[in-house]
């Protein structure tokens, strides 16, 4: 694959201090009397993947149009690239690149124009970009499609021609918000490869995701939200290592109370959602054998995984 090219009139500023690509401090954004983001701190470092994770109203969104310059602040320190924020926000702006939750491309113009006049917000002429086009339709495996208009493409192209769009000025930081939402499997493994490619390249990534797999597979280390507060963060091994137990035991069907008993003495913690027990546990071969005699419940042995820590931090409940 072709690599990137830099443009010869980038935009020079501070670079990122001590490897810092990111740093806010007491960060705080209110809705009315609804602190949406409520004193969080957390650092960036250059070149890695970052991940937010958290249910809806989190305040994850929130948090990614502050970093982007799009939201104002009440109260904190925001810096990006070495850049602070409010007051650069225009300078931050031109070095970052966005994925926004919902694929936003203008319908009346084809693939490659579509990046052509994106990259004019940025102050870039045709020809200036136009062999940096040409390298992001091949890295969008959009080639055969660059003359196509966006209406004629499937939901898998159009999101990757939004990302390859939010490359088109050569960023240092691309922000992603739910990046593969939607999205087949197939397609989203796709993505997750191209993603890889940008980091192994030095790009910042920070993205916000609802998959679990997503966040283990791309995110060097996350936060975890809930009601703008972070829980805690980490690499996801050190989340998981942290908060449960390294086994799980998942059951199916109908669990008496007894052998839930039986089983809440055999283990470190037992839990019951509706039909399901949760078993979790870091000596599992005692509880699979008295489980051999249940043969009427379906049983699930498995690695602990970041779910378990995100429903163990945020609970099950459902979010409206």
């Amino acid at each position: 694959m072709p690599s990137m090219i830099t443009q010869p009139d980038k935009r020079q500023g501070q670079r990122p201090a001590a490897g810092v690509a990111v740093r806010a401090r007491g960060l705080v954004k209110c809705f009315g009397p609804l602190r949406a983001v409520d004193d969080v701190d957390f650092d960036i470092p250059v070149g890695r993947c970052f991940g937010f994770l958290g249910p809806n109203g989190a305040g994850k969104t929130t948090t990614l149009k502050m970093l982007m310059g799009l939201a104002d602040f009440d109260a904190g320190e925001l810096s990006v690239l070495g850049f602070s924020l409010p007051d650069q926000a225009r300078e931050i702006r031109a070095r970052v690149g966005l994925v926004p939750q919902a694929d936003n491309l203008d319908p009346d113009f084809t693939v490659r124009e579509n990046l052509f006049m994106y990259a004019r917000f940025f102050g870039l002429s045709r020809d200036q970009v136009a062999a940096r086009v040409d390298e992001l339709l091949a890295f969008a495996d959009l080639t055969h499609k660059a003359d196509a208009r966006v209406d004629q493409l499937s939901g898998g192209m159009q999101r990757r021609l939004t990302i390859a769009r939010a490359l088109v000025n050569d960023p240092d930081i691309v922000v992603l918000d739910e990046p593969t939402t939607g999205l087949d499997p197939q397609m989203r493994h796709v993505i997750w490869g191209r993603l890889s490619e940008l980091r192994a390249r030095g790009v910042t990534l920070v993205l916000t995701t609802h998959y679990m797999e997503e966040a283990e597979r791309l995110c060097d280390a996350l936060v975890v939200m809930d009601h703008g507060r972070i829980l805690d963060q980490g690499a996801p091994g050190e989340l998981v290592r942290r908060h449960v137990e390294p086994d799980v035991i998942e059951l199916r069907g109908d669990v008496s109370d007894g052998v839930f008993a039986t089983l809440s003495s055999m283990c470190l913690r037992a839990e019951r959602h509706g039909t399901a027990v949760y078993v979790y546990t870091s000596a599992p071969a005692p509880i699979l054998e008295f489980l051999e005699e249940a043969q009427e419940l379906t049983v699930i042995h498995r690695r602990a995984g970041l779910e378990d820590v995100f429903l163990h931090l945020t609970g099950r409940e459902l979010r409206e």
